[in-house]
């Protein structure tokens, strides 16, 4: 780092996490980059509103398999609704998962265990054909590792993306739900706090209260008319084309090149650490070229 002549971050986040581990003052002025996704992709083509498993309402999570993403929020906040509001609903969980990874296969199986404790019906798929065909009667569906187009149909079908980390650094699915449109639960931490703009593209929630989680997903299902969510989908679309597009991203990190040509280089503080560091490799290598040549 303390190398490097101008260093940037994904996110404030990130700048306040970077700058705590390595020190302020040896990476001078962290300026922030956004990362970006691809305006021009992620709209599925032939799928109609509301096709998907005879048109029930979808609260959809997009996350790894991983204790981390505190997956079990969504679940519990689901379960919150009560069964009547849970009717003509379904909460699906799609995220990446490898079943050589011994996380993956543990936590899938303590969010199904825990659904299930909860009294919700719960089904998994691998494939998208077994999960177009899971019965009408299932409340939780678990989908590992969903190809990219199924995952954009999914997007494109949800009434509300929810995103349930703590302290992400940046957080690209959120964005890639407004990009679709779709309004964004997120924990009022992280990444969800610099992306999502309260209630205009979404809501910002304590993780940590299931309660708030739950009330937003009541008032999606059953207090936004169309209006309310067409104009969400509107100002989201257009949120992630100013903030958060390839030429969004192109024209900051450019920014930032012209900035750090424009000044003279840091000096290296490193440079003495690092004549050390060349010096112990010599000592290092004589030494074995030496015992090498003993046992010869």
């Amino acid at each position: 780092m303390s190398a490097s002549d101008k260093v940037v971050a994904n996110s404030n986040f990130t700048r306040g996490v970077v700058s705590e581990v390595f020190g302020s003052e040896k990476l001078g002025d962290v300026r922030i980059v956004y990362p970006c996704v691809d305006i021009k992709t992620g709209a599925p083509v032939g799928t109609d509103e509301g096709s998907l498993w005879g048109g029930k309402k979808i609260l959809l999570s997009v996350n790894r398999f991983e204790r981390k993403k505190d997956l079990a929020l969504a679940i519990r906040a689901y379960h919150g609704l009560g069964e009547a509001k849970r009717r003509g609903t379904r909460l699906v969980i799609a995220g990446g998962y490898d079943n050589r990874v011994q996380e993956n296969v543990q936590y899938h199986r303590e969010l199904d265990q825990l659904a299930s404790s909860l009294g919700l019906q719960t089904a998994t798929s691998k494939t998208v054909i077994s999960a177009l065909s899971i019965p009408d009667s299932i409340d939780v569906l678990f989908l590992l590792s969903v190809p990219t187009a199924f995952r954009d149909t999914l997007l494109s079908q949800a009434k509300l993306l929810l995103y349930t980390p703590i302290n992400e650094h940046f957080g690209i699915v959120p964005v890639e739900a407004m990009r679709a449109g779709i309004p964004v639960l997120a924990s009022n931490t992280g990444g969800p706090l610099e992306t999502i703009v309260e209630g205009e593209t979404g809501w910002l929630r304590d993780a940590t209260v299931v309660a708030e989680w739950t009330a937003v997903m009541d008032r999606v299902l059953y207090e936004m008319d169309r209006k309310d969510f067409d104009r969400m989908s509107a100002v989201s679309k257009a949120r992630v084309e100013k903030e958060f597009s390839l030429t969004a991203m192109g024209d900051r990190l450019e920014e930032e090149i012209a900035d750090m040509l424009s000044k003279q280089r840091r000096p290296f503080s490193g440079f003495h650490q690092l004549i050390f560091v060349f010096a112990l490799l010599g000592i290092v290598s004589s030494i074995l070229a030496v015992w090498a040549v003993k046992v010869i």
